[in-house]
C-alpha cells in the first residue's frame, strides 16, 4: 500500500490540532487504498524527519506556500528517506475560491497570513492577495501587522473591513485576527471540503507523474 504523508506545521492549539487531524481523517476516508499518515515540521510529533523513511512515501505539505519548511525541513527529510514531495497546498485557485466565497460585502479585504521573511513565501502570499484584490498583512513580525493595516484602511475611509484568514487551522495567529479591529474574519481554510480535494489532487498528480516515467 502506498503512503501519503500529510505534513502540517504543528500548533499548541487543541482546536487547531483537532482540525488538522479531522482534515487528514477525511483524506483517508476518500482513499482507503492509501496509507494516510500525519507528521509535522514544528511543535508537534512525529516530525517529518522521523517518519519519512519509506521510498514509496509521497509527502503532501499541508502548508500554504513554498517557504522554509517546504524548501528545507521537508526537502531534507524526503532526501534522507527517498520520499517524493508534492507541492504545498498554496497558492492554489482552490484556496482563492474558498476565501472569495466568504467575502460578501465590505469595503476592504485584508489577506492575513502567518508571516515570514522568506521571499518565496511572501511572493506566494502576494499572489493570493492580488487574486482577491486584498491588502496583505501578517499575524506575526513587526511589519504590516493585521491591526495596523485594518486601522489604516479605516483611516482611508473603509467602513467595513473583512480579514481573509490565509491560515489552515485555528491557533494563536487565527485567534489574534478576531482582535484586529475588523468587522469579520473568515474561517480557517481546513473547514472547506475543497481542501480535501486539493490534498488528494496533490497526491494524485505526483503518483500519476511517477507512473509515466
Amino acid at each position: 500500500m502506498s503512503v501519503l504523508l500529510a505534513v502540517a506545521h504543528g500548533t499548541r492549539s487543541a482546536a487547531g490540532q483537532a482540525q488538522i487531524r479531522d482534515l487528514v481523517d477525511r483524506v483517508a476516508l476518500r482513499r482507503p487504498d492509501v496509507d494516510v499518515r500525519l507528521a509535522y515540521v514544528d511543535v508537534q510529533h512525529p516530525r517529518v524527519g522521523e517518519v519519512a523513511g519509506d521510498p514509496g512515501t509521497v509527502i503532501v505539505p499541508l502548508l500554504l506556500s513554498a517557504g522554509y519548511h517546504v524548501r528545507v525541513d521537508i526537502a531534507e527529510a524526503a532526501a534522507a528517506g527517498g520520499a517524493r514531495v508534492a507541492p504545498p497546498l498554496g497558492p492554489d485557485p482552490v484556496l482563492v475560491d474558498s476565501l472569495r466565497g466568504h467575502l460578501t460585502g465590505g469595503d476592504a479585504v485584508v489577506l492575513a497570513a502567518a508571516g515570514s521573511s522568506d521571499p518565496a513565501w511572501r511572493a506566494d502570499v502576494d499572489r493570493v492577495a492580488a487574486e482577491l484584490g486584498a491588502t496583505v498583512a501578517y499575524a506575526s513580525g513587526t511589519e504590516r501587522r493585521v491591526p495596523d493595516v485594518v486601522a489604516r484602511l479605516r483611516e482611508q475611509g473603509a467602513e467595513r473591513v473583512t480579514v481573509a484568514a490565509y491560515l489552515l487551522a485555528e491557533g494563536l495567529f487565527y485567534r489574534a485576527l478576531h482582535n484586529a479591529g475588523a468587522d469579520r474574519v473568515t474561517p480557517p481554510l481546513c473547514e472547506d471540503p475543497a481542501v480535501v480535494d486539493l490534498v488528494l489532487a496533490r497526491y494524485a498528480d505526483l503518483t500519476m507523474a511517477a507512473g509515466r516515467l
